[in-house]
């Protein structure tokens, strides 16, 4: 149960960090938006890697 609240919270920040890919691209702030794209992608991946960890075990 625990690392299904840690997956979702994982998920949740990615996907904040998609949100904020865009609105850097809109103000032309490229230094943020290397740290968005690099967050979205470090955060994708442990969410993504989580749920598999999740799922593979309950089998």
């Amino acid at each position: 149960m625990q690392h299904l609240v840690l997956a979702s919270i994982l998920l949740i920040v990615a996907l904040l960090s998609v949100i904020s890919i865009f609105r850097q691209i809109k103000f032309k702030n490229f230094f943020a938006l290397t740290f968005s794209v690099l967050s979205a992608v470090t955060f994708g991946f442990f969410s993504i890697a989580t749920i598999i960890d999740i799922l593979k075990n309950s089998l």
